[in-house]
């Protein structure tokens, strides 16, 4: 049993090579925590790297669930550097009462809007070895291996270094992180896509509420007319939007719709 959140596909392609039992976090979050109890033989995590951390709404999902199982393990996919995150994350969800059996980090294409052209992303693709990766992961998963990714210092150094000047990308109402353009032809793509429910369509428009914004760029990628812009940063290529290419846009709409 897997649980899986994720924003352009990448956790869910990743997901999908480690079990063949996959559930949405973001569908799983709509239930009241009393009712958030799996049991199974080993139970998984796989999300993407939001800020050197775990993403919100997966960090709420483990520690208001459940889970009965002899394994447990937790996958961050990421794009450049993973901040040293199965150390602090395994230590943290230890102290809380949710010890972590195996915590391993798979290197991805990144993409942070505001830091990266996605063109030049994808000409990366072939040195990640994403496969390779995760068929070692999965392999360690099926020897139920006890292993926590040590913290190497460079990965501390970074994260350390940016903790000191991090992104602002935690948006309010007053200060939102997105401005919609007049491209926008209103298909309701960003509402279907966006995995807390944060977007809905109003007269032809998309309004989001920011008060569940897991920052996750799910809308920014997926729209078809490239209509939502950042309103803080420049984009190194605002033409330029990114899918897993093993995930189709039905794909992410089935994860994350909260229709």
């Amino acid at each position: 049993m897997v649980f899986c959140f994720t924003a352009t596909g990448n956790s869910l392609y990743a997901a999908r090579q480690l079990d063949d039992e996959l559930i949405s976090i973001a569908s799983e979050l709509r239930k009241p925590a009393a009712e958030r109890h799996y049991r199974a033989d080993a139970i998984g995590i796989v999300a993407p790297l939001y800020e050197f951390d775990l993403p919100r709404p997966v960090e709420e999902f483990i520690q208001g669930s459940t889970f009965d199982t002899d394994y447990f393990y937790v996958i961050s996919t990421y794009g450049m550097h993973n901040g040293g995150i199965a150390e602090r994350v395994a230590a943290r969800l230890e102290a809380s009462g949710r010890p972590v059996d195996y915590y391993n980090t798979v290197i991805m294409l990144d993409n942070a809007l505001n830091v990266f052209d996605m063109d030049e992303q994808r000409k990366l693709d072939p040195e990640k070895r994403v496969d390779e990766q995760l068929t070692a992961v999965r392999a360690d998963i099926d020897a139920r291996r006890r292993y926590i990714q040590p913290a190497i210092q460079e990965e501390v150094d970074f994260y350390e270094g940016y903790m000191k000047n991090p992104f602002d990308l935690h948006p309010h109402a007053d200060d939102p992180l997105y401005r919609v353009e007049d491209t926008c032809v209103g298909c309701g793509t960003c509402s279907r896509v966006c995995p807390m429910g944060c977007i809905r369509i109003e007269d032809g428009r998309p309004v989001y509420d920011y008060d569940r914004c897991a920052n996750c760029y799910a809308c920014i990628h997926a729209c078809p007319t490239k209509a939502i812009r950042y309103v803080r940063y420049e984009e190194p290529n605002p033409n330029a939007r990114y899918r897993n290419p093993h995930v189709t846009l039905a794909d992410l709409v089935a994860v994350n719709c909260q229709l």
